[in-house]
């Protein structure tokens, strides 16, 4: 038989379970379909277990420093059995978490593969939900008043290169590795890219990104991604910008051989392991929408602002439409999504609102405006950089590399952005984005006080550092 629901979520990742949650506050009767686990990508293959692994990475960087805070320890060793049981450890225990959450919320799980179907008889309108058990019963078939796609994403690979989870890799299979490779090839300098070149250069690694365009992290103020690229090469990573990688010169034996052109020149690079992070494609293939007039575009599903669908019954969120594929966006998506569903009339997310991190090491954190986007939009911009240097308590860490840059408007003295490099910035960032829905200046920051010793006070330098007036730089 048939169940009828107020919402049906496909997916049960950050993006799917939030908005759930958030639906059955506001009344609504809700199902959520996962195929996998609860909590999805970010809980189980991203966010958490990559954090968990550098995390320890950390431990063991600081622990082989410890001499130099007057600590005498023995050479410190990898136990990396333990350092994978303490990420499954978090893993488990937040997983247990969300399906707490789904029992507070009443709000029903069901353990499978969700298809939306055509007009049928139980519905004049697509959407539709048949539920293919993962226990081998027979589907199940929901009928939902509303639907949210929260189908997530996957890795994206490369033409030729083929991964086959041992020597070729995406982030899925290098976060189950049982040991660490001597050496290792990381094609792609975005966001996971660096984390995992960060993170296993920590660990002792021999690390060689390979990025196509001229700079990694493409996306960040250039004077951060130049100032990354300076720190990893400090740290021992190889890093080559502007190289094309040529899947067919891929070889395996004991090792990984592969050729990229640099700068005209065709150059040769081996490493135990090649981990291909270029990116991350939509989970829109076998779900149901040619069953629908939903819209795909460069195979994301297109929305307005309030992430509806063509099917004005549907709405989709998270990285299946592209965007900002973060877990918090997909979050608030979600939010607004089920909000708009009650016509409660929520704010649209504005993307400049947006706060965005890597926990590399060091950190880097931004919101708003690079430089180069407000010169591209046409503002007349002036800037305020300060340097963790001067600032006493990353001193005290032992962690004075990187800075923090404000971008302000020259005509109105509005805030454009902020971007960090440095010691914790990720955790230091959300001043940063309230700064931005608040409207905020430059003047506004600098009059909020910020404690002594802290390292929030280069903000607050930077922030006086816009107009010349920064006090310890």
């Amino acid at each position: 038989m048939a169940e009828e629901y107020d919402l049906v979520v496909l997916g049960g990742g950050t993006g799917g379970y939030v908005a759930a949650i958030r639906a059955s506050q506001l009344g609504l009767k809700v199902a959520v379909v996962e195929r996998g686990k609860m909590g999805g990508t970010c809980l189980h293959r991203g966010c958490i277990p990559s954090k968990a692994l550098l995390r320890s990475a950390e431990v063991f960087r600081q622990t082989k420093e410890a001499g130099d805070y007057g600590i005498k320890t023995q050479e410190p060793e990898i136990n990396f059995d333990r350092v994978q049981e303490r990420k499954q450890s978090i893993v488990d225990t937040l997983h247990k978490g969300v399906e707490g959450l789904m029992k507070k919320g009443k709000i029903e799980v069901y353990e499978g593969f969700g298809r939306i179907l055509g007009p049928s008889i139980f519905s004049p309108m697509p959407g539709t939900i048949s539920v293919e058990m993962n226990n081998g019963d027979e589907n199940e078939m929901l009928i939902p008043k509303n639907v949210l796609i929260a189908t997530g994403s996957k890795p994206r690979t490369l033409p030729g290169l083929e991964v086959d989870g041992e020597m070729v890799m995406t982030s899925d299979e290098a976060l189950e590795m049982e040991e660490l490779p001597n050496s290792i090839i990381i094609v792609g300098g975005g966001v996971i890219g660096i984390e995992w070149a960060s993170m296993l250069a920590d660990f002792g690694v021999e690390v060689t990104v390979l990025e196509y365009l001229p700079n990694i992290l493409p996306t960040e103020d250039q004077e951060v991604s130049k100032e990354m690229k300076r720190l990893l090469n400090k740290k021992g990573i190889k890093v080559v910008t502007s190289a094309k990688v040529l899947p067919e010169t891929l070889k395996k034996d004991d090792n990984v051989e592969i050729q990229a052109e640099v700068n005209g020149e065709t150059e040769t690079y081996q490493g135990d392991k090649l981990l291909v992070s270029v990116g991350r494609s939509a989970n829109v293939n076998n779900i149901g929408l040619e069953n629908t007039d939903i819209q795909v575009e460069n195979g994301f599903i297109q929305t307005n602002q309030y992430y509806q669908t063509k099917e004005s019954h549907i709405y989709a969120i998270g990285d299946v439409i592209g965007g900002l594929q973060l877990a918090h966006v997909a979050s608030h998506e979600g939010m607004i999504a089920v909000e708009h569903m009650a016509d409660k009339k929520p704010h649209a997310l504005k993307a400049e609102h947006v706060p965005t991190c890597i926990y590399s090491n060091p950190e880097i954190a931004s919101v708003g405006l690079t430089e180069e986007q407000a010169k591209e939009q046409g503002y007349e911009v002036k800037t305020g950089k300060f340097s963790f240097k001067a600032i006493g308590k990353a001193l005290v860490f032992g962690e004075t590399d990187g800075f923090v840059k404000i971008v302000a408007d020259k005509q109105t003295d509005d805030l454009l952005g902020i971007h960090m490099i440095g010691p914790h910035v990720t955790d230091m960032i959300s001043e940063a984005g309230l700064a931005k829905v608040l409207d905020a200046t430059p003047w506004e920051i600098a009059e909020t006080i910020h404690p002594h010793p802290t390292l929030s006070e280069a903000i607050g330098e930077a922030a006086m550092a816009v107009d010349g007036k920064q006090i310890h730089g």
